[in-house]
């Protein structure tokens, strides 16, 4: 299963890959959301984990490109953003789930098995 992570936290991104590839995943990491899009449009993935707040373009910006493409790729939003009109803006927009940070790791995972299980319909 190959994942990619966008994360602008160099070290949230690095703890992300570790615990993912010890879980199985094949990881590709990036750090803004103009090197997720670069890699989005280069490489297939099975799931998204993009941060709302990573540099340009956002990863719910990057949301947005995707879904108004066609993509109907499974995608975790992860982000420090709480509140309930957060959570109900960034699910409308088109994230597949939602994750709050800090985050339990076993949480992060056992949300990605139910993307996973949900699978992903081609557009």
């Amino acid at each position: 299963m190959r994942v990619l992570v966008a994360e602008d936290d160099a070290a949230l991104r690095g703890v992300l890959s570790r615990g993912l590839r010890q879980a199985g995943y094949a990881v590709d990491a990036v750090g803004d959301g103009r090197a997720a899009l670069e890699h989005l449009a280069t490489y297939d993935y099975e799931l998204a984990v993009l941060d709302w707040r990573m540099p340009e373009p956002t990863g719910l910006e990057v949301i947005r490109q995707l879904r108004k493409g066609g993509s109907a790729l499974p995608i975790l939003l992860l982000t420090a953003k709480d509140t309930a009109s957060d959570r109900v803006m960034g699910l409308d927009e088109g994230a597949d789930d939602y994750l709050v940070k800090p985050f339990n790791f076993d949480e992060l995972l056992a949300r990605l098995r139910g993307l996973q299980r949900r699978g992903h319909v081609p557009p």
